[in-house]
């Protein structure tokens, strides 16, 4: 009987860390070409439309998928994000957050949470970020986002492709990313 035991729990494992993995590994890979797009967005509360073609004519963009608004690993993601926004800037980067969860919200997360500093999208029903592979389902059927960062090239390539329901990390490969972009594009 132990013998079943270890083998259900290895088995079990084997498929976590497979389901794990692929998990991981769904969002558009690097090298891609990154699907344009349009959407309702906020600025410092105040209602815009962010278009993907549009702010890739600036420079690159580093576009970051999130589940929800004012949840707490998203609330810390979106305080990091602010706190770098100005040195993405200053390599000619846009930053624009995104999310399917409570969209509603998004102006207030961004004058809130985002503290002013850049835009967040709503993505009603999660359509954009099906096009970026980084979309899920919950238990009750709604479409969220997972947490996945992309840097895409004023080119539309994908330079940056990092999906971690850890915030932590998102923003330090972002900079990395855009840095490496702004070294090579001089």
């Amino acid at each position: 009987m132990a013998r079943l035991g270890t083998y259900v729990a290895q088995a079990t494992l084997s498929t976590f860390l497979a389901l794990s993995a692929s998990y991981a590994l769904a969002a558009l890979p690097e090298g891609a070409k990154a699907p344009d797009f349009q959407l309702d967005a906020a600025l410092a509360g105040k209602p815009t439309t962010f278009a993907l073609g549009k702010a890739l004519r600036q420079g690159p963009v580093v576009l970051y998928f999130f589940p929800a608004a004012f949840t707490q690993g998203c609330t810390l993601e979106a305080h990091e994000f602010a706190e770098a926004t100005d040195d993405f800037r200053k390599l000619n980067a846009t930053v624009i957050g995104v999310t399917a969860g409570n969209a509603d919200r998004v102006a207030e997360f961004s004058k809130l949470e985002c503290r002013d500093k850049f835009a967040v999208a709503a993505d009603p029903g999660a359509k954009v970020a099906a096009l970026y592979h980084t979309q899920f389902t919950t238990k009750d059927g709604k479409a969220l986002s997972e947490r996945t960062s992309f840097v895409i090239a004023p080119d539309g390539k994908i330079l940056l492709s990092y999906t971690d329901p850890n915030p932590e990390l998102h923003i330090k490969k972002a900079m990395s990313a855009v840095e490496a972009w702004h070294k090579t594009a001089k």
